[in-house]
Order: C-alpha cells, then structure tokens, then sequence
C-alpha cells in the first residue's frame, strides 16, 4: 500500500530515518514550499532561499535516486499552504492511507502532524547523537543540568578526542585558551561562498517577490545548497580557519562579520552536514598536527556538547519552555533590533551584520544583542521571535534554549548558573565597536556614559532578591554596595533615562 513519506525543509538528509522506512518502488516522498512555514515568523529573506533551494536540490537527489517526489513550489497555483494541507492533497492524488515523517524540531509542528486527519507515524530523529531517551536518562536526578558533564559523556560515546577513557591532552575543555581579543592585523579568509546557479536564481526571485518586506538583504546570496558544497565549505574551514578559530572565537571587529568561524551551523541544521563528520573532520586535523587542541576541542564542543545539549533541553521540558520569562521581563523590542537607528556601536554593529548575512556568531549573540536585551528588561518571547527570525541556522529546538535559557535567563536557571549579563567593559576588550562610538565605554554616568554600564547595575538591583545569594554573582553584589548612596542614585536614574527614552520609541 502506498505511502506519504514527508520531508520537511530542515530534513535535507538522505539517511533520514522517515526515507530509510520507505520503499521507493511504492511510496511518494511529500516536499513543500509553503506560506505557513515561511511566515509563522518572519524569517530573513536567505533563510528562506537557502532552504527552499536546498530542498529543490534536495528533491532533485531523491528522483535521482529512484523515489517519486511529489514537490510542491510556493508559487504552485494549487499549493495548501500548509504541510498538513499538502499531506492532505497528495493523499488524494496518491490514495495514500498513512504518512511517515521523522519528527520535526519545533513543538508547533509536532503537534501539527500529531493530530493531522490522516493516520501519521513520526518517527526518532536520529541524526543527533543523544536520543531523547539518553538525555532523559542523563537528566534523571541530577540537581543542576550543566553542560559540561553532559558534553564529557557525549566524547566517551564518540570516541572523539579520547585516548582510552582519559581525554586527549589531559582534560576536557580548553576554553580558557579560547578567550583573546582579535589582534589589530588578521587576514581570515572567511567561509567559502557559492555562486547561485540557476536553481537558487529561480529561488531568489520567488523569495524577493514574496517576502521582500521582510528584515534583512537577499543579496549577495552565497550559501552551500547542496550537500557536495556543504562539504567543499566544511573542508575550506577546517583548512583555513580552524587552526585560529579557537584563539578568536569570541572576538568581534567592525568590517570581519566572520573572522575564523566556520559558518556551518545553517548547513547542520538543515541536514546537509551530520553531526560527527564534521567533529571528525576537526579531529583529523588536530592528529595530523593541523590544528592546535584548543581549536579542535572547542569546536567539537559546539557541536557534540552544546548542539546536542540544548536539543536535549528543549525536548525535555517541554512545548512550554519558548514561553518561559522567570524574570517577568515585558519592554518591547526596540527599533534597534531592525536596523532601526542607534548610538550604539556594538548594537549597529551586529545587528548591521544580521541583516547582511542573516548571521552573527555566538558572543555577538550572547553578550550584545542578548546582553542588551536581558540588561533593558525586554519580553523574552520577543528576543526569542527575533532571533527564530533573523538567523539562518535558527530552529526553535536550538534558538529557545540558547535565548530563553541562556541569553534571557527566562528559564529560571535551568540552562545557565546565572545570567549573562556585562557592562561594557566586556565589549570593549572583546571588540573594536567602542573605538569611535558616541558613548565612553569608560564613562559610567552622565549623558556620555554607555548604556550598557548603568543598566547593568539597574539590572542587578532590580533583581537583588533572586540573585544576591548566587555564589557566582557575590562580587557583584559586593561591588555595587560599596558605592557610595549618592553614586547608586546616580547610576540608577541614569539607567531609568535609557529605558524611559527605549519606551518612548526614542534613539538610544
């Protein structure tokens, strides 16, 4: 009996395990370019044409392989809309009785499939290498679900820098050697970049006509959309950039929007890439004396620890979890956060890059427009849209948890110790944004003073009473109760004037 064997767009991977339980001879593999995926949010303009592409090219593979796709283009004058509606049309075209799907990283499509009007059977998604079912059990009756141990399990199940059962070079995490700001002369030659053929030239104009009101730039479009390029981008980085990438990977200079990262996050994400190649591909360089223990690990880190940390996280507590705000934060977004304009460098700065390249690497996530957000007591929920909207790799199973837990802190500590929090002396020695700006990162009040330095202490003074106790923000607290009276009242209603001007719609 036939099949719909469904694909989704952040699925492009050929030993999906929803294409490994059908049959090709008799079931028809469903793809659609729809409306309601495009615009639940409104996703930057290169996400949508690196996945629409990227599924084309996708489609293209599997009838070459010998399946019979049925592909529905956005444009298609008979298109749903919806998955469901697709499902529901090819299963009256086909008389298909049942669907196969491996189940989708986001609670609002599981739902959405989970009670579809035809008989569907979602399937593990098996691309990641912790099952639901092991993090659950990693989980169980541990009093704080930190990172670090969870990652040191994931390097004993891969074998990926391990020597036996001890870690390669003695320990587990070199990060301390991952913390320099970028020197004043680099040449990084950045990710490797693809000329759109005439596929991904069809899809840019599909994609400018439909959601060219959305934020960001369509063009230049440069993305790998086809596994073979993913590769040829994974192998040019792990060449070019990953013996520096572990130095610098927290700096951020003006005019370098990707310094030494390796910009492979989108095509993980959507499925050109797996996991562990990409981690043994850094390996092999580091045995090969490539690649310095300090890049190599800290990169596996991101992928191994992080990446499959956080999809254990979203997964375990829960469809709620997106929704979280522990610290009942409810300021707008400000215009800032669409290139609206302000005096900020560092927030111009990435947020200029955001649009560009639908891209910003992780301190520039974390510690400015994250910071900023957490610091000014904006809604949680709305931080967490705008980065599902303006990032390329973003899918809720991996941006909720690094924005509602450990940007936002909204989880209420379940992903992070503390908050993420800095002034702008952080920026400053991370970055050259301060260089030139129309605030003094040195200035700590008055009209010059960066915004950044009196609402970090507003923050922690509205929030004494859930965080003096925590042993890691002690100095903090310490620090701020040693100013004088007159000095607090002072940094206090010079934090109130930055957030009464965010209020009124005005440039900060």
């Amino acid at each position: 009996m036939s099949r719909l064997i469904l694909v989704l767009g952040d699925q492009l991977s050929e030993g999906l395990s929803a294409l490994r339980e059908g049959n090709p001879d008799t079931d028809t593999v469903v793809m659609a370019e729809v409306v309601e995926e495009a615009t639940y949010v409104k996703h930057h303009p290169k996400k949508i044409a690196l996945i629409f592409s990227a599924m084309r090219k996708f489609a293209a593979t599997l009838e070459a392989d010998g399946w019979t796709v049925a592909y529905a283009q956005l444009d298609d004058t008979d298109n749903a809309g919806s998955i469901v509606g697709e499902l529901l049309r090819r299963a009256e075209q086909t008389g298909a009785k049942e669907v196969i799907c491996t189940e989708p990283g986001e609670w609002r499509l599981i739902n959405k499939m989970t009670h579809a009007p035809i008989k569907t059977t979602i399937l593990q998604d098996d691309r990641f290498l912790a099952s639901h079912g092991e993090f659950e059990a990693w989980a169980d009756g541990r009093k704080a679900l930190r990172m670090e141990y969870f990652y040191r399990d994931m390097r004993r199940k891969s074998g990926l820098l391990m020597d036996g059962d001890k870690p390669v070079g003695g320990q587990w995490n070199f990060d301390h050697d991952n913390r320099k700001p970028a020197p004043g002369s680099i040449t990084p030659k950045g990710p490797l970049k693809f000329e759109p053929d005439n596929i991904t030239g069809d899809v840019l104009g599909l994609v400018e006509a439909k959601f060219g009101s959305h934020f960001g730039e369509l063009r230049p479009f440069w993305f790998a959309t086809t596994r073979a390029q993913a590769l040829e981008a994974l192998d040019h980085f792990i060449a070019h950039s990953l013996p520096t990438f572990g130095d610098y990977q927290d700096a951020m200079l003006r005019g370098e929007d990707f310094l030494y990262h390796a910009i492979i996050s989108p095509y993980l994400n959507i499925g050109l890439l797996g996991p562990l190649e990409v981690c043994q591909a850094a390996e092999k360089a580091y045995e090969k004396g490539d690649a310095p223990i300090n890049a190599v690990e800290g990169f596996i880190r991101q992928i191994i620890g992080w990446r499959e940390y956080v999809r254990g996280i979203y997964f375990l507590e829960g469809p709620e979890y997106a929704q979280r705000n522990a610290l009942k934060q409810s300021r707008n977004l400000p215009d800032m956060y669409w290139g609206g304009e302000t005096k900020m460098a560092c927030m111009e700065a990435a947020v200029g890059q955001t649009a560009r390249e639908a891209y910003a690497h992780h301190i520039q996530r974390l510690m400015v427009t994250g910071n900023f957000a957490l610091l000014a007591g904006i809604d949680p929920s709305q931080v967490s849209n705008w980065y599902l909207e303006v990032y390329a790799d973003a899918f809720e199973w991996v941006e909720a948890p690094n924005v509602v837990g450990m940007s936002q802190f909204a989880d209420g500590g379940v992903i992070a110790s503390k908050p993420y929090v800095s002034s702008g002396a952080y920026i400053n020695r991370m970055s050259d944004y301060c260089k030139g700006c129309a605030y003094k990162v040195s200035q700590k009040t008055g009209d010059g003073a960066c915004p950044f330095n009196t609402l970090y202490w507003h923050f922690l003074d509205r929030h004494r009473e859930r965080f003096s106790s925590n042993a890691r923000m002690g100095n903090m607290y310490r620090t701020w109760d040693r100013m004088d009276e007159e000095k607090r009242a002072t940094v206090l209603s010079d934090a109130g004037a930055v957030l009464a001007k965010l209020d009124a719609g005005e440039v900060v």
